[in-house]
Parts: C-alpha cells; sequence; structure tokens
C-alpha cells in the first residue's frame, strides 16, 4: 500500500514496535498513545465529577457556584476532545472507556472544592507523565501537545487552591457567592488551546 493511498487519519503502516506512520509521516509512540487514550478516560471522569459538583450547588439554589462548575465540566469535556482530535490527526486508536462513579453527596458547601483540587492535582500529575513519555519516547509532536495542558493545570490548581481557601473561611453563603461573582466570569476561549474533535 502506497502513502498517498491512506484517507485522512487512518493509519497506513505498522512498524515492527507498534508506532503507527500515517500519512503524514508522523510517528506516534503507542506507549504515549495507551496513556493518552486513558488521560482522555480521565477527563471524562472529571467531567462528570464537576457535574455532580454543579448539580449539588444547584441544589443550594447557589447559581454562582453552581455556574462554576458547569463551566469547569464543560471544560474538562473540552480537554477530552483534544486529546481525541490529538490521536485523530496522527492516525493513532482513539479507544473510548467507561468513567468513574462521581461523587453526589458532600457534606457541606466546602467539601466539592477540596475534592476538586485534589482532583486537579491528580490531573496534574497525569499530564506530566504523559510528557515525559512523549520525551522518552522521542515524540516532538506528542510532547509539543501536552505544553498546553501543564500550562493550563498550573492555572487549575492555583485556581482551585484560592476558592478553597475562600469556602474555607467565607462568613456564610453569601459571601461565597459574592466572592464568585466578583472574580470568575467567562474569559473567552483560549487562542492557543489545541482543537477539539467535533468543535
Amino acid at each position: 500500500m502506497r502513502l498517498s493511498d491512506a484517507t485522512f487519519g487512518e493509519p497506513c503502516l505498522s512498524g515492527g514496535g507498534g508506532d503507527v506512520l500515517t500519512r503524514f509521516g508522523a510517528m506516534t509512540a503507542p506507549r504515549f498513545v495507551t496513556l493518552l487514550n486513558e488521560q482522555i478516560g480521565h477527563e471524562f471522569s472529571a467531567h462528570q465529577q464537576y457535574l455532580a459538583c454543579a448539580v449539588h450547588y444547584d441544589a443550594l439554589t447557589m447559581p454562582q457556584m453552581a455556574g462554576f462548575f458547569y463551566a469547569q465540566a464543560m471544560e474538562e469535556r473540552s480537554h477530552a476532545m483534544m486529546m481525541v482530535r490529538f490521536l485523530l490527526d496522527t492516525g493513532a486508536r482513539v479507544e473510548l472507556s467507561g468513567v468513574a462513579v462521581p461523587q453526589t453527596r458532600f457534606a457541606d458547601v466546602v467539601e466539592p472544592v477540596a475534592l476538586a483540587l485534589e482532583q486537579e492535582k491528580r490531573v496534574t500529575e497525569q499530564i506530566h507523565a504523559l510528557t515525559r513519555t512523549a520525551r522518552e519516547e522521542d515524540d516532538l509532536a506528542a510532547e509539543q501537545f501536552m505544553q498546553w495542558f501543564i500550562k493550563e493545570q498550573v492555572e487549575e490548581v492555583a485556581s482551585m487552591s484560592t476558592l478553597l481557601a475562600v469556602a474555607t473561611r467565607a462568613a456564610g453563603v453569601d459571601a461565597l457567592e459574592d466572592w464568585v461573582a466578583r472574580e470568575h466570569h467567562d474569559e473567552g476561549g483560549d487562542p492557543t488551546a489545541p482543537p477539539a474533535a467535533g468543535a
């Protein structure tokens, strides 16, 4: 089969080590592909967990906190679809898996934020592992792709850390709602973000 016969996004040659050669001649390291497929599952799980947090606040009639977590949920879904797009564009197979059941019951208004911070720290470790794998496999395209997520995780951990500090010391629900309304607002899409599948 000639390279020119390949259809867009489909593998046309496979090396002995399982690397995928696309019509553009790009090699996608199989170890990175495996981890990125796992990360897609993690991102969809994060989407579900943030959705559960948003519903918790919505039920408590806390529209600012609910809106914040609804937006976070959509952001995690977008991250997953960016990863799907990268795999499709490099001719690698996308393997969608089930997601973890989210926690839906919380003791108070602080617990969801504490859970979210731990989740973001865990995702940061996963992103760093993906980046190290891309570097070890000498997959330059994959390593470049991961750089945006590294920057994104710095911002996410900082944002959740601040929100947890405010939620912990806030004098009541109204004070927390006022702070979120004042400090968090839609800043529009990031023009440097990778393209997402379905966008």
